[in-house]
């Protein structure tokens, strides 16, 4: 694997123009205003913070915002935008990579805990947050519901996008909790492809790695603005807190 992981040169020039709609102020604003509420008066870990589709913003409102990212060529898109070079960034992978200081809350949104395809990483990812929250801090992800009870029988693959200028399909692999995302693009004329695994999580799994970090679970939403979170929901927003005797 390149060192930049799966979003190399290629995919970080692309990134923010591939994921535009992710980018519209009706889905970033309410990340932003859930997470400020939370940050208080604190400081907020990004881990994933790739092109700063949070970050910026966030600061904007006044949260000093810390960064782990793997993907140097990601950075360099953030550093490009304004107040990209404002931003402190630690590269490394979020799971293990330490800043030497602490915050009040860390948010790891957009599916990004599934980048981490071993459950042992994903505990360790949980464990990494809590060394870095200050007593009582809260630790946010926000991941998609599997789609498995939705599929029908005996099918593995689901169709999450399909457009005049991108298809998208994602493929289970349910004896390894494994899913792979494909992705087709038109740029120029010309389909580009490329791949990236997963793996997926349940809710009650990420309450029990938090329990395992000395968090416990403060609340769960299906979306950002507080939806109830149901058999039916298909995205999770959960915030774990930090248990007061962990220091």
């Amino acid at each position: 694997m390149h060192a930049d992981g799966h979003f190399n040169k290629q995919v970080a020039a692309s990134y923010d123009e591939s994921w535009a709609k992710m980018f519209d102020p009706g889905i970033v604003d309410p990340v932003v205003d859930f997470l400020a509420g939370l940050a208080s008066d604190g400081s907020a870990l990004e881990l994933g913070i790739g092109t700063g589709r949070i970050a910026l913003p966030l600061t904007q409102l006044g949260v000093e915002v810390h960064g782990i990212e793997i993907s140097k060529s990601m950075i360099a898109q953030l550093r490009v935008k304004p107040g990209g070079n404002d931003i402190d960034v630690t590269i490394g992978d979020f799971a293990t990579a330490r800043v030497g200081r602490s915050f009040t809350v860390a948010y790891l949104v957009f599916n990004t805990i599934m980048n981490l395809t071993t459950q042992e990483a994903q505990i360790a990812c949980f464990r990494n947050v809590a060394a870095h929250l200050q007593p009582g801090g809260c630790f946010v992800i926000e991941v998609l519901v599997p789609d498995l009870q939705r599929l029908p029988t005996g099918e593995t693959v689901r169709a999450w996008e399909v457009s005049d200028k991108r298809l998208g399909f994602d493929e289970y692999k349910v004896s390894e909790q494994g899913l792979t995302s494909h992705h087709f693009n038109l740029v120029d004329g010309n389909w580009e492809y490329f791949s990236m695994p997963f793996r997926y999580v349940w809710p009650s799994e990420l309450d029990l790695m938090a329990e395992l970090a000395g968090m416990k679970l403060r609340e769960r939403w299906s979306g950002w603005q507080g939806e109830p979170f149901t058999s039916d929901s298909r995205r999770l927003v959960a915030v774990w807190e930090k248990r007061p005797e962990l220091d």
